[in-house]
């Protein structure tokens, strides 16, 4: 499905896109964290300071989210992950143009980066804002919190790392809370704060949240902490 988000115009992704099936290729192990060690993988390194904190954006959308914040924490490198094609290729074409050089914008599965190739302990937040609800219960497997995913994100998060959630959708809240309640031992839920560079009124300032905003929707948000 095309969204014709260029209106016309080519959308160019340049260096601010990566394609996940341009990475190299993991190597055989007997399990995937073996894996991931001999790889030797770092996001980090696409940046020109690998030094530098690093944040993970899941479902980028439009790019609107990192364009704003990365704006203002120049000194933060930014990585969103967007599996849509069409969106991938329009975030990184508005980040390419407005030469920001602490983002970057990965095409491909979040969740399967994260576990095949992300390191332990290098990321200080993970934003997730607005992700699919898949509401029918045959592909409820796809959401992006699960049992797992939060043991994903624990391990990659820095000690005293974020995972920041927001949604509108009351039946993905509701699915969100109850994974998140059994995963205390790794997590401390705590109210959500919100970005330096969200506007009046609102959680984060996505496309999204916009759009919802205007339709009079409700939303969620939590913060979990890592214990």
């Amino acid at each position: 499905m095309s969204f014709g988000l260029g209106h016309g115009r080519e959308l160019v992704p340049g260096d601010a896109g990566i394609e996940m099936s341009s990475l190299p290729r993991l190597p055989d192990a007997p399990s995937v964290a073996e894996s991931r060690a001999l790889l030797a993988f770092d996001p980090r390194a696409w940046f020109a300071d690998p030094a530098r904190r690093f944040e993970i954006e899941i479902g980028s959308g439009k790019g609107t989210f990192l364009l704003q914040q990365a704006g203002l924490e120049s000194e933060t490198n930014f990585l969103g992950i967007e599996w849509a094609g069409e969106f991938w290729a329009y975030a990184a074409d508005r980040i390419r143009r407005a030469e920001m050089r602490n983002v970057k914008l990965l095409h491909g599965d979040a969740t399967e980066f994260l576990r095949t190739r992300v390191p332990d302990g290098i990321a200080a937040v993970i934003h997730l804002y607005f992700s699919d609800p898949w509401p029918k219960k045959r592909h409820h497997k796809r959401r992006v919190v699960q049992d797992h995913t939060l043991r994903e994100f624990h391990r990659v998060l820095a000690p005293g790392g974020e995972l920041r959630i927001v949604t509108d959708h009351d039946e993905l809240w509701a699915w969100d809370v109850e994974h998140v309640d059994r995963a205390t031992d790794i997590f401390e839920r705590r109210d959500f704060a919100r970005p330096a560079s969200a506007g009046e009124g609102e959680l984060v300032g996505t496309n999204f949240e916009r759009k919802f905003r205007r339709e009079g929707r409700p939303f969620h948000a939590m913060t979990l902490f890592k214990r």
